[in-house]
């Protein structure tokens, strides 16, 4: 005679179940951020190596700065970039798409549609405005011409080997947790200017004037690097009147 299961061993058996689900779950989260977290490491060294590529062509000139361009958004005609000038030597588009790459709370807003920074803007890493050339009349930022112009020359970086030229757009010490009062990076802000969304919980990535890239887990290692030819800290105080932060970062980033 067969013997049924009775409600106690059931609820035992389901108790373990969700016991196991408890401690697995988690682990397949982190493994999955991990991989994505090295295919935008890889994605960056690659974006490092197109930019070195491209100041061997344009005599150590570093690209025109664009950025956040959405008249018209990327993927139309007539959209620019730094990562459509890079084009023909990343060779792939999608190298400026990270895995990572979640979007943020103005992107559909600005492009309506767009799930993700690359969508919208054509890169889910940032470019820093100090660090590449900027020319009146040309250069964009919000759709918004530069009045100024400034070329960039690779021989007059100070420091290449620590001299961020790019970063993800979303670093998670961007969290108003670390952020207090969005006073330091700008991101994690109260509506309507709150940009913030996690992407990772452990680091963003960045890439240098040498062509380098490395993950970047902490705001003081983020501080630390340069943002300028001349050499001057991301998180250095500065007077600059421009400056919302008081620091580097907020005039260079």
């Amino acid at each position: 005679m067969k013997r049924a299961f009775t409600l106690i061993e059931l609820l035992v058996v389901i108790a373990i179940i969700a016991i196991l689900a408890a401690i697995l779950f988690p682990v397949f989260a982190q493994a999955k951020e991990s991989a994505k977290n090295a295919v935008c490491l890889s994605n960056a060294r690659q974006i490092g190596v197109a930019n070195k590529l491209y100041l061997a062509d344009y005599d150590d000139t570093f690209p025109i700065f664009y950025a956040y361009n959405s008249q018209p958004p990327a993927g139309q005609p007539g959209h620019k970039g730094v990562e459509v000038l890079l084009l023909p030597y990343s060779k792939n588009q999608e190298l400026f798409r990270s895995p990572l790459d979640a979007g943020g709370p103005y992107t559909g807003v600005d492009v309506p549609g767009a799930r993700t920074y690359w969508e919208a803007y054509g890169s889910s890493y940032r470019f820093t405005r100090c660090m590449f050339s900027t020319v009146a009349g040309e250069s964009t930022q919000n759709n918004v011409p530069y009045v100024s112009t400034n070329l960039v020359n690779e021989s007059a970086v100070e420091d290449p080997a620590g001299t961020r030229v790019i970063r993800l757009e979303m670093m998670p010490f961007f969290d108003r947790k670390v952020d207090v009062g969005c006073a330091r990076y700008g991101y994690d802000c109260e509506a309507p200017y709150n940009y913030y969304r996690k992407w990772s919980s452990t680091a963003g990535r960045a890439i240098f004037a040498d062509g380098h890239a490395k993950n970047v887990a902490s705001a003081g290692q983020f501080d630390q690097q340069a943002v300028n030819p001349e050499g001057r800290k991301s998180g250095e105080a500065t007077d600059n009147p421009d400056a919302w932060s008081g620091t580097w970062y907020s005039l260079c980033d």
